[in-house]
């Protein structure tokens, strides 16, 4: 059996490019037979940049509420905040005990920042410590990583070998880097990879009018309507080929060669599309919403349901080092 670890960043709502690229492969992949699946909402990185109390709990229960909605099952599997695991704070600390300095000022994490040191503090340069931390306290087998990710991996591998070569056994187990070769990259309105760092997202779970706003706002050429259109260069064609099935793609480019149909009736058949596949989602995810201490119940229990690993692989973390 495989166990399958990944942390997910508690960003504020996942909008359409999260769930094709991010949450929907990750509950697929909970679905295989023999995968053990630890997915766990990262709010302790968050502090990093986000310093709001309030503004940090709303993203966190908006995350989860996205993965419950989308069709995670929390009862085969394991699902929850890191916050609410105080174990991986304190093997962050053995852990750095034996991560050298350049190791640290060479991460991608740190060295983005490097030239505006102000901006960076202690939890940023030490954030692979503690990423190392939330892998190797489960005993992970297996981290899903796109290819930007790697380095944080080798780190950890890096930290868990130094740890076990120094106390000369086998205490904390080294997980494999599963890299993704095929990621969605799901385009924005704009055309640009959709990020809400650029403003360009789809958010699945706003409100209609919202959500329809947003797509009839997807950036288009100004090619007549009764002139044919390029299915290959249109941001409506790319995002709706993502969502639909063979035979809707071939309908919808057949549209775009043969004349007479514009943006407006893509954009509006996109929008259809969403509302089809999303619709009992966002009802389940407003439900959620509405109830944040049923959010709070699932991810309590996910904490309890953890917990008895977390201490276990801590305690033999303690009692190699004389604790």
């Amino acid at each position: 059996m495989a166990r399958i670890l990944t942390g997910i960043q508690s960003s504020g709502i996942p909008h359409l490019g999260n769930a094709l690229g991010a949450i929907e492969p990750g509950i697929e992949l909970s679905q295989k037979a023999g995968n053990e699946s630890f997915f766990f909402i990262a709010d302790l990185h968050s502090l990093t940049s986000v310093k709001d109390a309030d503004k940090r709990k709303e993203s966190v229960y908006a995350v989860a509420a996205a993965w419950l909605a989308l069709g995670f099952d929390v009862e085969n599997n394991y699902f929850y905040r890191q916050s609410d695991i105080p174990e991986v704070t304190e093997l962050t600390w053995y852990l750095s005990c034996f991560t050298p300095y350049p190791m640290l000022a060479n991460a991608h994490s740190f060295k983005d920042k490097s030239d505006r040191l102000s901006d960076v503090n202690a939890g940023l340069f030490t954030y692979p410590v503690l990423m190392a931390s939330d892998i190797l306290l489960y005993d992970a087998d297996e981290v899903p990583v796109g290819k930007d990710q790697k380095q944080h991996l080798e780190m950890t591998r890096d930290m868990a070998s130094a740890l076990n070569h120094r106390v000369g056994e086998e205490v904390l187990k080294l997980p494999e880097a599963v890299i993704r070769e095929s990621v969605k990259t799901v385009p924005g309105t704009d055309g640009q990879k959709m990020s809400k760092s650029y403003g360009n997202t789809i958010d699945i779970f706003a409100s209609a009018k919202a959500l329809k706003k947003q797509v009839m706002g997807i950036v288009t050429d100004s090619t007549p309507l009764e002139e044919p259109k390029n299915p290959d260069t249109c941001n409506v064609f790319a995002l709706y080929q993502l969502l639909a099935n063979e035979s809707q793609i071939e309908e919808m480019r057949a549209n775009y060669l043969g004349g007479n149909y514009g943006y407006g009736h893509a954009k509006k058949a996109l929008l259809e599309l969403i509302m089809e596949r999303y619709g009992d989602a966002r009802e389940k995810y407003q439900m959620l919403i509405e109830n944040p201490q049923q959010i709070e119940d699932y991810l309590l229990a996910g904490a309890e349901k953890v917990r008895p690993i977390a201490r276990e692989v801590l305690n033999r973390v303690r009692g190699s080092l004389g604790f």
